[in-house]
């Protein structure tokens, strides 16, 4: 009996503590800053590195740019749902537009950007420099 009532008590602290983390917001301002993105996962050829720059952040929104400098990112929006930092966006530059979502893990950001126009889906990471 008494064992059964420790384990009871172990269990409901561990999700006790659980639903107090998934309370506390997490902080999306680790975004802020410039990243460099690696887009060898899609194309090892790929010696050119791409670049994410985020310079602010507002409720579920965020601004820069997006792959190179002058190439503004658009309707950014960030979701914060499952207690992980999800975050997508749109960018346009001569060449078409380009949908890119990714996820903050570990320090790192982990991505996809599909190119509309252009037939492909490119798969990236991420560091911040």
């Amino acid at each position: 009996m008494k064992t059964t009532i420790l384990i009871t008590l172990i269990i409901a602290n561990i999700f006790s503590a659980h639903a107090d983390e998934m309370k506390s917001p997490l902080d999306t301002s680790v975004l802020i800053g410039t990243w460099k993105l690696d887009l060898s996962p899609h194309d090892s050829s790929d010696a050119n590195f791409a670049i994410m720059k985020v310079h602010r952040i507002d409720e579920n929104g965020f601004y820069g740019e997006f792959y190179r400098d002058g190439v503004t990112i658009q309707k950014g929006q960030i979701n914060t749902q499952t207690h992980k930092i999800h975050a997508a966006l749109i960018s346009q530059d001569n060449s078409g537009s380009y949908n890119s979502s990714f996820y903050f893990h570990d320090g790192m950001l982990y991505g996809s950007t599909h190119a509309v126009d252009r037939d492909f889906l490119a798969v990236w990471s991420a560091t911040k420099e």
